[in-house]
């Protein structure tokens, strides 16, 4: 690295290394999963607790900082005059719910062989520590800005993001924004979103009494139960599948799959899909419920959307991928929940068609709701130099590249997203994806991040915005 401010940028990673650690593991140990609207906590208790613990460890910074009604919390380097540009990173303070298959308590960081483990690490309070400690630095150093910096510290990214449409409505938007929520080295275009519900007709005098699974609509449930008006010898089981006596009479079925984000099932296995099979290989449900039932194994029989009739792929973005989310059932009805991250040659009302099509008389379809693909040019300046950056510190030759994840850039003028997963590192048996669990940060490669985002700080200033 030949930028003569590499030297007390690296300086400072190291003199901040154990101060890093200590913050990443007083913000994880902060429990945010959505929960009830209150006074001032538009987002539920957990998130709210959360954004004032990230300000509180702002301010420990000697960064100015400021709390938006609860919505969205920021730290900046300093005032920022209302025709001001500015730049801005953003994180967010929530996280999915813990789930199941946790080695220890997930909100208790833990360090084996170099990686964090605790829900957040990566997803997106690792991240977010490491926004505050770039801005320490352009304070500590005096640097002076062309371009101030503020670090948005969203509440609602997991679930529907309004912390940033609230954001909008009421502040200024910076010149410039990358987000760390994802994978490096640049994400310049995010795949299309388009979710809903498959929901049954009620289920009159069925065998099926009960049907339950994951934890997040965005997540490939690991866990799946299904209670049903039989008993255990008429059960055929199938792989990855138990079953158990229940009260009655009844058999409660469990579904044991393997969990990972919504927009990279590759290699997951959904355990609803494990007792929906199970169910029609059974044959021990009423005619109305196995047409239901074909309809959701239809669902899960791939994720990229074939077996529906909605595969895409248009050369810019990965495939079309779909999953089924969450399942539940109440007062006789079921509904199956969906995500679908798509590409620029399909849009929500060819896929709605398609999925009314393989519903039938059998099912219909609810909640739906879309939001269409993103992109910004790779070779714009702001881009250009963040992907230089993230090559010059790392010694690798990549260009930027387009995912099916969702994050804040979409709601920003000119924005990315911008490390720090590596999709090339392994992840080791003990840890787990983001939104999994188990879910790990190797702390290294969050170190290398935050020198990452410091430099790329730095450049931007040099640039015309």
């Amino acid at each position: 690295m030949n930028d003569p401010r590499w030297a007390s940028i690296d300086a400072f990673a190291e003199q901040n290394r154990e101060n890093i650690l200590r913050d990443i593991t007083r913000l994880v140990a902060v429990p945010s999963v959505e929960g009830t609207p209150e006074p001032g906590a538009p987002f539920g208790a957990g998130p709210k607790a959360a954004l004032d613990k990230a300000l509180e460890i702002a301010s420990e910074l000697g960064l100015q900082t400021y709390n938006a009604d609860g919505y969205i919390g920021w730290a900046q380097t300093g005032p920022i005059a209302d025709d001001q540009k500015f730049l801005a990173t953003i994180t967010h303070v929530d996280v999915v719910p813990e789930g199941n298959g946790w080695d220890a308590d997930p909100y208790t960081v833990r360090v084996r062989d170099g990686w964090l483990l605790g829900r957040g690490v990566a997803d997106d309070k690792g991240p977010g520590i490491l926004c505050l400690y770039a801005l320490k630095y352009l304070k500590d150093n005096g640097i002076a800005l062309k371009y101030p910096v503020r670090a948005l510290l969203g509440a609602n990214e997991e679930t529907n993001m309004h912390d940033v449409d609230y954001y909008a409505e009421h502040y200024p938007m910076p010149a410039f924004c990358f987000t760390p929520d994802a994978e490096f080295p640049v994400c310049n275009g995010e795949k299309g979103g388009f979710n809903g519900e498959i929901v049954s007709p009620k289920l009159e005098n069925g065998v099926i009494a009960a049907f339950s699974g994951g934890v997040a609509r965005n997540a490939v449930p690991d866990r799946a139960s299904c209670t049903v008006r039989v008993k255990p010898e008429a059960i055929r089981l199938t792989e990855g599948v138990t079953a158990e006596a229940g009260e009655n009479g009844t058999t409660v079925l469990h579904g044991w799959g393997k969990s990972g984000h919504a927009a990279m099932p590759a290699g997951t296995v959904n355990a609803i899909g494990l007792l929906v099979n199970c169910l029609l290989e059974s044959g021990i449900c009423t005619p109305q419920e196995e047409a239901y039932l074909q309809v959701l194994k239809t669902l899960h029989a791939s994720t990229d959307g074939s077996t529906l009739g909605i595969a895409a792929n248009d050369g810019l973005f990965d495939p079309l991928t779909i999953i089924g989310g969450t399942i539940e059932m109440e007062d006789g009805v079921i509904r199956q929940s969906f995500d679908c991250r798509y590409p620029t040659n399909t849009d929500p009302e060819k896929m709605t068609a398609a999925l009314e099509k393989v519903c039938g008389s059998a099912a219909h379809l609810d909640h739906l709701t879309s939001r269409v693909p993103f992109y910004i040019a790779a070779d714009s300046p702001a881009i250009q130099t963040l992907i230089t950056t993230y090559n010059e510190v790392t010694g690798e030759n990549k260009t930027p590249f387009t995912m099916g994840g969702g994050t804040y850039a979409r709601h920003f003028p000119y924005a990315v997203s911008f490390g720090p997963e590596h999709t090339d590192l392994a992840i080791p048996d003990f840890a787990g994806p983001m939104h999994g669990a188990n879910e790990g940060a190797p702390f290294e490669k969050l170190m290398e991040a935050l020198k990452i985002y410091i430099l790329a700080l730095l450049r931007l200033q040099e640039i015309d915005l």
